[in-house]
């Protein structure tokens, strides 16, 4: 009985993909950019990106928006659309199912790195860890 549920947790459990039954990287790390960013801005909720996320930097990016957003009201500022561009993207594979990857912004007052490591999970990508420097 015992290992009978032991098989039935394994199975619904999250599942490793393989980079080969995964689709390109480089749309989601784009896009997942352009998203921490707005969210970081006030323009966009955190809630729109959460199935992208793991757990540990969803809330990682729920903290940081919601400090963002206290700093923005101290000044009395408005949440506006951030101005940017993407102006290089590099990414690897130090395992199957993993992309490393570091992406550099360039913003009108500074260029900032967003780095993330995807993982293959239940057949497609996941942030795992997201780092905005």
């Amino acid at each position: 009985m015992l290992r009978k549920i032991e098989e039935v947790e394994e199975h619904f459990q999250r599942q490793r993909a393989s980079t080969s039954n995964l689709p390109d990287p480089e749309p989601l790390l784009t896009a997942l950019t352009r998203g921490v960013l707005e969210v970081l801005a006030g323009v966009r909720e955190p809630e729109q990106l959460a199935r992208w996320l793991t757990d540990e930097p969803y809330r990682s990016l729920v903290t940081r928006a919601n400090l963002a957003t206290r700093a923005r009201s101290a000044r009395r500022q408005p949440a506006m659309r951030p101005t940017f561009a993407l102006t290089s993207i590099r990414h690897s594979s130090p395992a199957d199912g993993v992309i490393e990857a570091v992406i550099i912004v360039e913003t009108p007052a500074r260029t900032r790195a967003v780095a993330m490591r995807l993982e293959g999970i239940d057949s497609r990508w996941r942030a795992t860890s997201l780092s905005i420097l």
